[in-house]
């Protein structure tokens, strides 16, 4: 990474705000809304977000609720491909396919259309937050249930004391802000 790519990311880190104790004591909340309202810092994401990808074929992007929609769409965008939304059960009005997943205290699901993406669509995934990798590996299982090739996934901030990569298989992962431990600054 040359110098001037290592001062941009330090810039947007200084963008995403620490909530101490939400959303429930002892989490340390990585909030973006500060980076989403700065309109340089929001270019500048979007932009790291799809670099690694502009030389892939990718003829679609997805993007789990909520704040994959945010960053999923606008990857989309730079890339010439589409964008599928992967919802909480009941959001969408179509045929879906859905996964459950684990939570720390239970389960929940997502959903798809099941049109959404056909055999062979080359699929790229997004979303804010890479923690404990449980969304993502679910999403991903929905992509691949309908035919798609997963990419890559790209990820703004990625937990890394929590191992979510684990979960993601073999895919190819990126990630801008790398967070070592709950407390420290990221790695860049």
């Amino acid at each position: 990474m040359d110098p001037q790519d290592r001062i941009r990311i330090v810039k947007l880190r200084e963008l995403i705000r620490d909530v101490p104790d939400f959303p429930k004591p002892g989490v340390v909340f990585k909030d973006i809304t500060p980076l989403l309202g700065h309109p340089a810092g929001l270019s500048l994401a979007v932009e790291y977000l799809t670099q690694p990808f502009r030389s892939t074929r990718v003829d679609l992007v997805a993007g789990a609720e909520s704040r994959g929609f945010i960053f999923g769409t606008a990857v989309a965008r730079n890339l010439s491909a589409g964008f599928v939304p992967i919802r909480k059960p009941g959001r969408l009005p179509h045929d879906t396919h859905s996964e459950e997943y684990a939570l720390e205290y239970g389960v929940d699901r997502v959903e798809i259309h099941r049109d959404a993406i056909h055999p062979g669509d080359r699929v790229l995934m997004v979303d804010d937050v890479l923690a404990t990798g449980g969304t993502m590996a679910a999403c991903c299982r929905l992509v691949k249930a309908l035919g798609g090739e997963i990419v890559g996934i790209a990820f703004l901030i990625e937990l890394a004391f929590l191992n979510g990569r684990s979960q993601l298989y073999d895919y190819p992962i990126h990630s801008i802000l790398r967070y070592e431990s709950e407390n420290a600054a990221p790695d860049t």
